[in-house]
């Protein structure tokens, strides 16, 4: 096995489709990214305005993924915004130690600020997935 596959994890070539739930329906038109909470003044971006490239800095990055249910995928190449660029957008109050992310059908997850988040990124939709979106 790779060295870079961590103990109990299998590689894969593709990446399995795994969600809570049935994937909901995307609609780019009303599709939103809200930043609120304790932070200076709330924001919301539309989808164009996330994938233009004009308000954020894209930014291409490749990793290896591994997922929590076992599997990884080596060298996949990901398309983004740096949360770090996000976060630049709003002012965060100084009590601020975690960043919640709110998904579909309930699910958050949250990063703590203390993370390299000049690393972690808000990805966008690889180009062999963006079709099956619309």
């Amino acid at each position: 096995m790779n060295d870079r596959v961590p103990p109990g994890q299998h590689l894969v070539s593709n990446f399995p489709v795994l969600h809570v739930g049935p994937v909901p329906p995307f609609d780019a038109q009303t599709w939103r990214l809200r930043l609120f909470g304790l932070l200076q003044e709330e924001r919301s971006y539309t989808y164009a305005e996330i994938t233009s490239g004009t308000l954020f800095p894209h930014t291409t990055v490749q990793a290896d993924f591994h997922c929590v249910t076992t599997w990884s995928k080596l060298d996949s190449t990901w398309e983004g915004i740096k949360c770090i660029d996000l976060l630049a957008q709003v002012r965060l109050q100084p009590e601020v130690q975690y960043i919640m992310a709110h998904c579909a059908y309930g699910y958050t997850t949250n990063i703590p600020l203390t993370e390299r988040l000049s690393e972690t990124l808000f990805a966008l939709p690889q180009r062999d997935q963006a079709a099956s979106l619309r």
